[in-house]
């Protein structure tokens, strides 16, 4: 009897999780999308389990106080936003910030940011969908290897 492979297992795991989540995030009045930029950092920072959450939560939210950095500032001084220059500082902030061991996954701080400029701003939406995408990517690969075992009896 053929085995179930790790891909095909983390595939059906990630079609559940996910299509529950895009049917429970807007009557939870969070942002789905934001939500599957969580599990898409968890899945590309390289880590599993706690140290993956870890290596996407932390960039993610530095991004998002990056973000809000940058559109305070703009209002603050809007000549400076309008010529990039906030832009530029706080780009540089946030690839400065991966010499440091949470933050050392600069595209999930970047993903974090432009989350931010998506969602307008709107940070008290987006933490919680970020945050629960997050543990949805966790919930997809931990889901996946179940499956798997299950299903191969290992």
């Amino acid at each position: 009897m053929k085995k179930m492979s790790p891909l095909l297992a983390l595939s059906i795991s990630t079609a559940v999780f996910c299509g529950i989540w895009a049917a429970l995030a807007p009557l939870a009045g969070l942002i789905g999308w934001a939500g599957f930029a969580g599990c898409t950092t968890y899945f590309s920072c390289g880590k599993h389990g706690i140290a993956g959450l870890k290596k996407t939560i932390f960039p993610n939210l530095a991004g998002v106080l990056c973000g809000m950095s940058i559109i305070a500032l703009s209002n603050l001084v809007p000549a400076l936003g309008d010529w990039g220059i906030w832009c530029g500082v706080i780009t540089f902030v946030m690839c400065i910030i991966a010499r440091f061991g949470l933050f050392d996954f600069c595209p999930g701080t970047f993903m974090g940011c432009f989350c931010t400029f998506a969602a307008n701003g709107d940070w008290k939406t987006l933490v919680p969908s970020l945050l629960i995408g997050a543990i949805l990517g966790l919930a997809c690969d931990c889901g996946g290897v179940l499956l798997r075992k299950k299903v191969n009896k290992d």
